[in-house]
């Protein structure tokens, strides 16, 4: 287990704390990497971190204790606690939403999501965010995650228990069972031991981009340790929150796996019932399997996959399984003629594709909206990421060439689409040209996007992130070729530049230059 977690520390891919116990013994518990980076204070079992959507559990949790007490009941309507909700919300039930099935849409997928979060909103004004927007699909139709489901949930929790959702959870959850470094998190308020959080930037760490913590609401906004989340799993399971029929209902998946806050799938033959979260700075993952009684918890203060593929592989070591770690595969040689019989665009999903292209002697893989990546060949089909615990095996049959991406236990079959990617050209720009797009330009209050030029090449910074390189294919259209980013500039009736407009996947986002 300490060579797995090890392997991340060492490649600067994990900063965080990390349990292992199967039943009460704990096998490991232990911190790695920095708390706060500025001081060189080490993470710890008592470092407190945001947990993202691990968050959800507990707000499933309270859902059901106030069914258990008759406040509620989980297959009444929303509107019979929302009376004024629109009329495409009929049909909608407090079922529907804890498990993503009642079509609401994802606020934290809408493009102008960005610009809301630095300031803080009331659970009203979150919910009037998204309650007329039109459906995404009817009600039990099919599983979407939303995160605006879980932030009604917590507005219900507040309606109808008569407290706020930060304290029901406190006074419900957290002081009984014992969880005293747990609470809601506070952009303002002094958490001892409170870790910062980080994103990697073109030079190393950097600080992560901010978040008031009303936006995540009781969808995210919780923090905790791994000390606390054990005690929160002997508690859950041990029958010491719920009845065991409510237990029931909160681990019983009804489409694609999910149950309320929960996954519940099996992985290797055995039964995981498991969450990850991600906000800003912070990934999680928490993981119990009921057989053995085995608790998983990686808390990390570094944004990446890191805490989800730790957590799968520190799962599979406690149960006797071999893991083979990135540092341990071998790199071998594959002519030049077999990788490039490779490339092509590669459909994994209706409108996300995944592109493969040769560089030289080198194989690159780029997911559409994510980083460009290297992949290694293990042998002349099999090959490796070493950023990321994920393999990529490619084949043909009667139907033509495809590949499979396998990543966190689970395989996706993509069909090659395209023998060509589409790539975009770059032209050559003076550096007179340039120099009249650098200055600071305005994408939200508090977000904005620095444009400089050095030595003949254009770089672009956002707030809290790191700097890239822009790269011309026309005066006023550039694009990087390492982050699937492509910006614009605009110019006024005099010829002056006056605003950039940023594409990044479907955001789209206006800069004015200050």
């Amino acid at each position: 287990m300490e060579q797995i977690v090890q392997s991340y520390v060492s490649n600067k891919a994990f900063m965080g704390s990390v349990l292992v116990a199967r039943g009460a013994d704990v096998l490991l518990d232990k911190g790695y990497g920095s708390a706060d980076l500025d001081w060189d204070i080490p993470d710890s079992s008592s470092t407190k971190y945001r947990l993202g959507s691990i968050t959800k559990q507990f707000t499933a949790a309270s859902i059901l204790l106030l069914e258990e007490r008759g406040k509620l009941k989980v297959e009444d309507p929303v509107k019979k606690y929302l009376p004024d909700a629109p009329a495409a919300w009929d049909k909608i039930t407090i079922f529907s939403v804890l498990t993503h099935t009642s079509g609401i849409p994802n606020f934290t997928s809408f493009p102008e999501y960005r610009t809301l979060e630095p300031f803080p909103l009331t659970p009203e004004k979150i919910v009037a965010l998204f309650r007329d927007k039109p459906l995404d699909f009817q009600p039990g139709e099919k599983y979407s995650y939303s995160n605006s489901g879980y932030v009604l949930l917590g507005y219900l929790i507040e309606k109808i228990s008569g407290e706020s959702y930060q304290k029901f959870v406190q006074n419900n959850i957290f002081t009984p069972v014992g969880m005293k470094d747990s609470g809601y998190d506070s952009n303002t308020a002094v958490i001892p031991h409170h870790a910062s959080g980080y994103t990697r930037g073109a030079n190393g760490f950097v600080n992560a981009g901010y978040i008031d913590m009303t936006i995540p609401f009781s969808a995210g906004g919780l923090y905790s340790t791994t000390g606390d989340l054990f005690r929160w799993e002997q508690a859950l399971f041990g029958g010491k929150v719920l009845t065991p029929a409510s237990l029931q209902k909160m681990t019983t998946p009804f489409k694609d796996g999910y149950a309320f806050g929960l996954l519940v799938q099996t992985v290797n033959g055995r039964k995981v019932i498991w969450h990850n979260g991600g906000i800003e700075g912070f990934n999680t993952y928490l993981a119990y399997y009921p057989e053995s009684r085995t608790t998983v918890i990686v808390l990390g203060n570094l944004n990446g996959s890191a805490p989800d593929e730790i957590g799968r592989q520190l799962g599979l070591v406690a149960h006797g399984e071999k893991v083979v770690l990135t540092s341990e595969r071998k790199e071998v040689t594959v002519p030049a003629s077999v990788l490039a019989a490779y490339a092509g665009t590669y459909q994994l999903a209706p409108n996300v594709n995944i592109s493969i292209t040769l560089a030289g002697d080198q194989l690159l893989s780029q997911v559409s909206g994510q980083n460009k990546f290297p992949i290694f060949p293990e042998s002349q089909t099999h090959f490796f990421f070493k950023v990321v615990d994920a393999q990529i095996d490619f084949g043909r049959d009667d139907q033509g060439a495809y590949l499979v991406l396998r990543q966190g236990g689970q395989d996706q079959k993509a069909r090659r689409i395209s023998d060509t990617v589409t790539e975009r050209k770059e032209v050559a720009v003076g550096p007179e040209i340039l120099a009249r797009y650098t200055g600071t330009y305005q994408l939200r209050p508090g977000f904005d996007m620095v444009i400089t030029a050095e030595g003949g090449r254009l770089y672009a910074q956002a707030t809290g992130q790191g700097r890239f390189l822009l790269f011309a294919e026309s005066e006023t259209k550039f694009f990087s070729k390492i982050v699937d980013v492509q910006v614009e500039f605009l110019l006024d009736a005099t010829g002056a530049v006056n605003a950039l407009v940023l594409h990044q996947g479907p955001v789209v986002l206006k800069g004015q230059r200050q």
